[in-house]
């Protein structure tokens, strides 16, 4: 018994010599692993963000060709494409834009040098679908370009949605 209490002695000392060696040797040798996030170009808040690399191409294929001019909506309103982009507007959107889409959602506030956009005002609604795609796709100002975000199909659906925000419908 006395010397199963001495190899017990033995461990715990031996245990706790080489946890200290450890937290001190933890500072000392450090192993400086690649972390491909620290080699990447990024950008700020609210600042514009960085091009698309040249002659690259979505995984679901090209959403327009560039100086074609806008692309043309291939995706009817009906209620499955309204109910899509309802809910990805309540749920990506309506921060800035507002549950109304207005320009006052609950991070508006927030924004100092240019307040997200009115979606009802009549500017908004008096452009036509392939330039709210582009706009969603592309970003504008300091809105973020979504087109990594989003499917080509959910940001027409969204174009879809964004068309029954007309002001005069609001009471």
């Amino acid at each position: 018994m006395r010397l199963f209490k001495q190899l017990i002695g033995v461990f715990v000392t031996l245990g706790v010599v080489i946890g200290a060696l450890a937290i001190f040797a933890f500072d000392v040798i450090k192993i400086d692993w690649v972390v491909f996030m620290e080699i990447q170009d990024s950008f700020s808040t609210q600042e514009k963000p960085l091009p698309v690399p040249a002659q690259s191409i979505p995984v679901e294929g090209a959403a327009y060709i560039p100086a074609a001019g806008a692309p043309v909506n291939p995706v009817p309103a009906d209620e499955t494409s309204l109910a899509r982009g309802s809910q990805l507007f309540f749920t990506n959107c309506a921060m800035c834009h507002g549950v109304d889409g207005g320009g006052n959602g609950t991070v508006a506030a927030f924004f100092v040098k240019k307040k997200p956009a009115d979606l009802t005002s009549a500017l908004v609604q008096s452009k036509n679908d392939g330039a709210i795609f582009l706009t969603i796709s592309n970003g504008f100002g300091f809105m973020p370009a979504l087109n990594e975000n989003f499917t080509v199909r959910e940001r027409w659906d969204l174009v879809n949605f964004v068309r029954t925000l007309d002001e005069s419908k609001t009471p």
